[in-house]
């Protein structure tokens, strides 16, 4: 009988390991996932909104994820995707696009270690909603974890609101309490749809949304840039994929401390592409921030032993 391939081997022994995880450690590690995969998409799309209307870029990159995940959806079968509330899926995906659309309009304009710096805002808001509105458990340690966070965005991002500059570093802020009612209301449709449901409807629901503007504001596209937005659609889906399977096997509140390692990736990224050095306050809010994660994640690990 024929011996497995090694690689087949390593995939098969990797599974069963994650499988023997405990629920808020996968979920540490899908929103670990989804933040790199997100932090690659947000400099491809930063390239691509410089060089074309906000509009219309974010119009094509939901297309493009629609694009991706359709030979998905046609194998498997229309019926397995249907919602089982098209008009939920159809509200989560307006308020995510109204995020965006703010989000979108600055994002030509703000440093991607700043725009991170800026996002980590957002778990403040999901676990005030988790604890207000799915009696999610708060303990103490993850409202330090996430004030200590917050206090290093603050150290990142105060010095620039007083800049050039600074009107589209407030817009990029005031959508994080719009992306967090986005994340609630996908923790609430984990509860009756699968995750690829859910991306699938919030890649249609987002690009409908995002149409009549873009063809407000359309303009040429260069080959180079429709390959840019095929990978956008790929990185996309797989970043919502891994988000939503993080707050579908954990408690929301308890996977949001490991997005502070987005900061990482996007000074990372942004000094990759862009040249961007990343600032003393960056640097400092930065240790802040990674102190925070590290402590939170050995007590969430404790807890679970415990």
């Amino acid at each position: 009988m024929p011996q497995p391939h090694h690689d087949a081997r390593w995939y098969v022994r990797a599974r069963r390991r994650f499988a023997r995880l405990d629920a808020t450690l996968k979920g540490l590690l899908w929103s670990a996932a989804a933040g790199f995969i997100f932090s690659q998409l947000n400099a491809l799309m930063r390239v691509l909104t410089i060089e074309l209307d906000p509009f219309q870029t974010q119009f094509l990159r939901y297309l493009f994820g629609c694009v991706v995940m359709l030979p998905l959806v046609l194998k498997s079968g229309l019926a397995m995707y249907w919602p089982k509330s098209i008009g939920a899926q159809f509200t989560r995906g307006l308020v995510h696009c109204v995020g965006l659309w703010m989000w979108f309009a600055a994002l030509p304009h703000v440093p991607l270690a700043d725009m991170t710096a800026m996002g980590f805002s957002a778990p403040i808001f999901i676990m005030i909603g988790a604890t207000l509105f799915f009696r999610e458990p708060m303990r103490w340690d993850r409202w330090l974890a996430a004030l200590i966070g917050f206090a290093g965005v603050l150290i990142v991002v105060a010095p620039k609101l007083s800049g050039a500059g600074g009107y589209f570093h407030l817009v990029m802020l005031a959508s994080s309490p719009v992306f967090a009612a986005s994340f609630l209301l996908t923790k609430m449709l984990t509860r009756n749809e699968s995750a690829g449901v859910i991306v699938v409807w919030q890649g249609i629901s987002v690009a409908l949304f995002s149409l009549p503007p873009a063809l407000l504001h359309w303009q040429p596209v260069s080959p180079l840039q429709w390959l840019g937005f095929v990978l956008c659609g790929i990185l996309g889906s797989a970043g919502h994929y891994c988000l939503t399977r993080s707050i579908h096997v954990a408690d929301i509140s308890s996977t949001q401390s490991v997005r502070f390692l987005d900061l990482i990736w996007a000074s990372f990224l942004g000094w990759l592409w862009f040249a961007d050095v990343p600032t003393l306050s960056a640097i400092s809010g930065g240790a802040v921030i990674a102190l925070s994660t590290l402590w939170i994640a050995r007590r969430e690990a404790r807890a679970t032993r415990g």
